[in-house]
């Protein structure tokens, strides 16, 4: 069983920069596939989509609202996994979840239910 733990949020000015680090231990994380979600302020029922990255870290994946801003990428030799967050916008704020879920059968990678691991979140605020 892996344990993740986020790192790396915090206020920000719109246009700003936040790079978060999501650090596992337990398991063998090269084999875990990784994924970022966030939820927004008061709607704590849903999880949306933020990046993915496979397990080698060759194929990575995001959302319509973080594609060409944010960068997903993992060191497999750190046990780790990186959201570099450009272009930050107040619309971003949210609280920031690492996931994670090995093995993989092609379940839907955007879908926060195929995760079995999570953390415990890191909050991203984003001033205008």
């Amino acid at each position: 069983q892996v344990q993740l733990v986020e790192s790396g949020g915090g206020l920000v000015q719109a246009g700003g920069s936040l790079r978060l680090a999501c650090a596992a231990s337990g398991g063998t994380f090269s084999s875990y596939r990784m994924g970022w979600f966030r939820q927004y302020p008061g709607n704590e029922r849903e999880y949306e989509f933020v990046a993915a990255v496979t397990q080698t870290g060759g194929t990575t994946y995001y959302g319509d609202s973080t594609k060409g801003r944010f960068t997903i990428s993992r060191d497999n030799s750190e046990n780790t996994v990186y959201l570099e967050m450009n272009s930050l916008k107040p619309e971003d704020t949210a609280v920031y979840y690492c996931a994670a879920r090995s093995p993989w059968y092609g379940e839907n990678l955007y879908d926060s239910s195929s995760y079995d691991y999570w953390g415990r979140g890191t909050q991203v605020t984003v001033s205008s």
